[in-house]
């Protein structure tokens, strides 16, 4: 076997196995077919993605097909935000096509059965067919209706699609078998009456064909020829199938085709929830500011919140196709948009929670433009000038009057290097009343050539401009918040989800545009944020540099036995990473990394340096040695020959993990 056949997954070798059975590669067709009762969330990147894929890998058209058959949920607002999202993922596609399309002709296919006497109208109420139907350990029984003669099935058929009857009084059924160990064979609804406008059709219709019956007949009148679905569908295949296999003898001719459904496992994301009617109620009950707040799973969520087209399908590369449900860590998804965003977004500096710096041996009406580089991950995104001057802000918890020797930001007596400026030594504080501290009085030394631990950003006072920072955390607590028996998914929503900071930023920033991102320095990502006006401006947090949810472990079961503490130094755990780190999969690396990033806290660089002499047959402990040096290097540490050596050997080597880890802290 090849190496390029090892590497399809199931659903391509299911399409390569029939184009080598016969199937010609012009006659493959895809299709996304999405309900416009919502907006699109991460879970339909994976079905959009693998559809589009599919169609760029064989050159063949993927329908964009919304599947309209319920006005009572459906709204022309959602069909626009789900063109608006595929579009912004950056996918084509061939056909904008509704089912509302082949309304007549699946209504002509229904009439069809009927006179074959495969379908018939029941009149039950909903709750006799209930009790009919059995349940899957007990066969369902044939209802008083079953055998209505064709002319009454014709003539209440159409009087139901001419709007005599009221909603509830009478439906179409299948006719197929009611002892079938499948209950979805057992006489499936083809068509309800409904009486409520329709946002293409208007009052056309007084009846509606149901899911089952649409979706597989739209399939093949479009001549789609892998139906890809996820895998709650499964048990729907022999239904698909069935009806299908009815149609084909009447329009053999016009669509020679038949349609294959097959099932992949969806996506299923920690502390997320996927249910379109679960984020509905979140928006009609205001937990939300509606359908693109920055804490929803939507897509267009994730776009206000700073994601990128490009991260999102990273993302679902990385996923994969599997046949088996699973849930994936959301860290895995942050880690793609931090990676992308780290070749991309520009660096600039702004402070969140600010301490006044009183530079006192600086002249007073004294100001410099100093030069800062926008990226170093990219050499085109050349430089910009921030302005210097006697006062400045840096953030609180960049200072300690008095600290240990793993705190490598500002102390009383110590220096540190301010970003792209000089080298300041805090004097002494200024206290108020209660004791806050609300100046530090600093010196500063013109020789930037000295060699200190740590490195810090600020905003010139004299120069800040004011902005509104939203950030954004988890919008539930648990990892899976409707996975609990007996509780509301509501009960685990994280209070603490928004926080609005009044913050202070250089001056560059005003002229950011709306969905510009940027590179707080040592803070995270952020981009600009519909809100924001140029007197005005409003950042979101996409994501912070590091997982800081690393550590926060689902809760045991009071009945299991409770894991012993470990004991051993940060370090030694960090360090058992190593041996298999660049042999895991995606997913489970993802975790392992947010662990050593917690770890990283409480070790120290006499820890970490003894690490760059390692091995470079090692390369699992030389990409975790990468990783916790970043976390140093974050808290203040300065860079000095040996940190720089490790990260120049790094990025020549022929490790891809060990060179993106790299390219962070280069």
């Amino acid at each position: 076997m090849s190496e390029e056949t090892k590497s399809l997954n199931f659903i391509e070798h299911i399409i390569e196995e029939d184009l080598a059975n016969g199937l010609a590669k012009d006659k493959l067709r895809f299709r996304f077919p999405p309900e416009p009762n919502g907006y699109l969330h991460i879970g339909h990147t994976k079905a959009i993605g693998i559809s589009f894929g599919l169609g760029l890998k064989y050159n063949a058209p993927v329908n964009l097909r919304f599947d309209d058959t319920n006005p009572a949920k459906e709204e022309q607002e959602y069909v626009d935000a789900i063109k608006k999202d595929v579009a912004w993922l950056g996918y084509q596609w061939e056909n904008e096509l509704y089912s509302s399309d082949y309304f007549q002709q699946l209504y002509d296919w229904a009439v069809q059965l009927i006179k074959d006497g495969k379908a018939y109208v029941d009149s039950q109420s909903s709750e006799a067919m209930a009790e009919q139907k059995g349940t899957p350990t007990q066969p369902g029984v044939d209802g008083p209706y079953r055998n209505r003669s064709v002319e009454e099935n014709l003539d209440l058929f159409e009087r139901m699609k001419n709007g005599e009857f009221n909603e509830g009084e009478h439906i179409l059924r299948a006719k197929i078998d009611m002892q079938h160990p499948n209950m979805l064979m057992r006489d499936p609804i083809m068509y309800r009456i409904l009486k409520k406008h329709h946002h293409r059709t208007g009052n056309d219709w007084c009846i509606y064909p149901m899911y089952d019956w649409t979706h597989g007949e739209s399939d093949y009148i479009e001549q789609i020829s892998h139906s890809l679905c996820s895998l709650e569908f499964k048990p729907h295949r022999e239904l698909y199938d069935w009806f299908k296999e009815q149609v084909y003898d009447y329009a053999k001719e016009t669509y020679p085709m038949q349609p294959k459904q097959r099932e992949f496992a969806r996506l299923n994301l920690s502390y997320t929830i996927m249910s379109k009617r679960k984020l509905l109620k979140l928006v009609e009950e205001k937990v939300v500011s509606g359908w693109d707040d920055p804490r929803m799973p939507t897509i267009s969520g994730l776009r206000r919140r700073g994601y990128t087209p490009n991260s999102i399908r990273q993302f679902i590369e990385k996923v994969g196709v599997a046949k088996r449900e699973n849930v994936i860590d959301v860290a895995l998804l942050e880690f793609c948009v931090r990676e992308d965003l780290n070749k991309t977004a520009p660096r600039v500096m702004a402070v969140l929670d600010p301490l006044k710096v009183v530079i006192t041996n600086y002249p007073d009406d004294k100001e410099e433009w100093l030069e800062a580089e926008n990226n170093p991950e990219d050499d085109s995104a050349g430089f910009r000038k921030v302005p210097f001057s006697k006062e400045i802000y840096i953030e609180k918890e960049d200072f300690k009057e008095e600290a240990g020797s793993k705190f490598f930001r500002l102390k009383l007596g110590g220096e540190v290097r301010l970003k792209n400026a000089y080298i300041i030594k805090a004097e002494r504080v200024v206290k108020d009343a209660e004791g806050n501290i609300t100046e530090v009085h600093c010196t500063y030394d013109t020789d930037t050539s000295k060699k200190v631990k740590g490195t810090l950003h600020w905003v010139s006072i004299k120069h800040a401009v004011k902005a509104e920072v939203r950030e954004y955390d988890r919008l539930f607590m648990d990892e899976a918040p409707d996975s609990h028996e007996g509780k509301d998914f509501m009960e685990f929503l994280n209070p603490n989800s928004l926080n609005i900071i009044n913050a202070f930023v250089e001056p560059s920033l005003t002229e950011a545009k709306v969905g510009e991102q940027f590179q707080f320095q040592r803070l995270g990502y952020f981009n600009v944020d519909d809100d924001s006006k140029s007197d005005a401006l409003v950042f979101n947090k996409t994501v912070g540099l590091r997982d800081s949810w690393a550590k926060q472990a689902p809760k045991q079961n009071q009945n299991q036995p409770q894991k012993q503490t470990n004991n051993r130094p940060a370090i030694e755990q960090i360090k058992s990473f190593g041996k298999k780190y660049d042999r895991l999969p995606d997913d489970a690396r993802a975790k392992a990394k947010a662990e050593i990033l917690e770890l990283a806290k409480d070790v120290s660089y006499e820890d970490v340096e003894p690490l760059f002499n390692t091995s470079k047959k090692k390369s699992g402990t030389r990409i975790i040695t990468m990783i916790t040096l970043g976390v140093l290097l974050k808290n203040g540490l300065e860079k000095n020959e040996a940190i720089n050596e490790f990260i120049n050997t790094a990025l020549e080597d022929k490790n891809k993990l060990l060179v993106e880890e790299a390219q962070q802290l280069a």
